[in-house]
């Protein structure tokens, strides 16, 4: 398992996100997230309420060393993944996926850069966001129904800043292929007992799986 191939793509996709097209050139910016088994390059733009609406993101499995896209297939009516052999399937994924967003899901005004603007640079139109996590505990099962669904939380501290950081995945089992899907939430020492109170006072409004799962 390595990264390697991760990095390499990361680090060239910065030099050619910019001539994607020129609208992209005005409001596209990329996040590169690390705090996961399958790190990921999410894609978004900003909006007149200071808010990130997100149109793409690009995960990589280091397991097989390739990067892949989740998708749904209608007639199939499961999830899928759309394997990314190479840099250039990438481009074409994220400005694919870009002017999709622009045409039927954008409903805020962006945030346009102007040549004249000196309070940005070219550094300033991508957004790399790197946290190194020092995990304090194995993944934890929170719900698993064997061979179908399982969900797990993980634990860690960002050892740059301190923050807590909570990691869940969800794994879906289709066919035989297991769909990974990650997520990660950070926090202050300071929120925690503010966000387990707030959990905790309002378990009884929550609905589980065994609720919506046909078990």
């Amino acid at each position: 398992m390595t990264t390697e191939w991760f990095d390499r793509v990361t680090e060239e996709l910065q030099d050619h996100l910019n001539s994607i097209c020129e609208e992209y050139d005005q409001v596209g910016h990329m996040n590169i997230n690390r705090a996961s088994k399958h790190p990921r390059i999410e894609f978004f733009v900003s909006t007149d309420e200071e808010a990130r609406d997100y149109f793409c993101t690009i995960l990589f499995d280091p397991y097989n060393e390739e990067f892949y896209v989740e998708s749904f297939d209608i007639e199939l009516l499961q999830a899928t993944r759309i394997i990314l052999d190479d840099i250039t399937d990438i481009i074409d994924a994220v400005h694919e996926s870009f002017h999709e967003f622009l045409t039927h899901d954008s409903d805020s005004e962006l945030v346009y850069l102007d040549d004249d603007d000196e309070e940005y640079d070219d550094d300033d139109e991508i957004t790399i966001e790197e946290i190194d996590v020092e995990w304090e505990t194995p993944e934890v099962t929170a719900f698993l129904i064997d061979d179908k669904i399982e969900v797990t939380y993980q634990f860690g501290v960002d050892s740059s800043n301190g923050d807590g950081v909570l990691r869940r995945v969800n794994r879906v089992w289709v066919d035989d292929e297991v769909l990974e899907d990650e997520s990660t939430f950070t926090y202050k020492k300071d929120e925690a007992s503010t966000i387990i109170a707030m959990i905790a006072s309002h378990m009884d409004s929550l609905v589980g799986y065994d609720e919506i799962i046909d078990l």
